[in-house]
């Protein structure tokens, strides 16, 4: 019988994805699939640029990963800081070039109530498994109206959640909810967390919406 890969964080196997080892998503959607990380590590491409665009002033990228985005909005002039979960992802984040510290967004996190942008790139309002929540919490870390770029699934999706792992041949996570939002159903998750959609965009086969805080 095969020897089951051993149970340990999300951190953990994250990690070892941005090492380099082949790690699969499985519960996301019917079939495991594999962890793009090679699309997080490299440099930003013309569709990261068209989302980086709307990005105003001081930004707050939540689940920064191995730092694409942090350090583009750097060479963008905007004072950026980049929080991730993950101590591996921030290590690679300010190895090239850009300001993150290891922190979860439902921690205290510097500045709170200041920032003009908060970034949402590559799902991650799938984090937590809660957009709602997520979005409420966001919206405390922001000025006066400050805004919300965020990366969607395409028109159809909905809102789900799961129950996901990371998975590699030697190690997978212990269960961790991630929730998929569409195009189609931003709008009332926004509305419920204080925002409205200012803009609602594609780039290629990429969708991303811009939510204003009413406040």
């Amino acid at each position: 019988m095969p020897t089951l890969p051993t149970s340990t964080s999300y951190a953990a196997v994250f990690a070892s994805a941005l090492r380099g080892v082949r790690c699969h998503v499985d519960g996301l959607t019917l079939e495991p699939h594999v962890l793009p990380v090679a699309d997080w590590t490299r440099p930003v491409d013309a569709t990261d640029t068209a989302l980086l665009a709307h990005c105003r002033g001081e930004t707050l990228d939540i689940g920064c990963g191995p730092g694409r985005m942090t350090r583009a909005l750097a060479e963008r002039g905007h004072a950026v800081l980049g929080i991730d979960v993950v101590p591996e992802a921030v290590r690679m984040t300010r190895r090239r070039g850009g300001v993150a510290i290891v922190r979860d967004v439902f921690e205290p996190v510097p500045g709170e109530g200041r920032w003009g942008t908060a970034l949402l790139a590559d799902g991650n309002i799938g984090i937590g498994g809660d957009p709602h929540r997520l979005l409420a919490r966001v919206h405390a870390l922001l000025a006066p109206g400050g805004r919300v770029v965020v990366d969607l699934a395409a028109p159809g999706a909905g809102v789900r959640t799961r129950s996901v792992r990371l998975r590699t041949d030697a190690m997978r996570s212990r269960p961790f909810p991630w929730s998929v939002v569409g195009a189609d159903a931003i709008g009332s998750v926004a509305i419920g967390a204080g925002f409205v959609v200012h803009g609602l965009h594609t780039h290629g086969d990429r969708w991303f919406a811009v939510l204003e805080s009413g406040r």
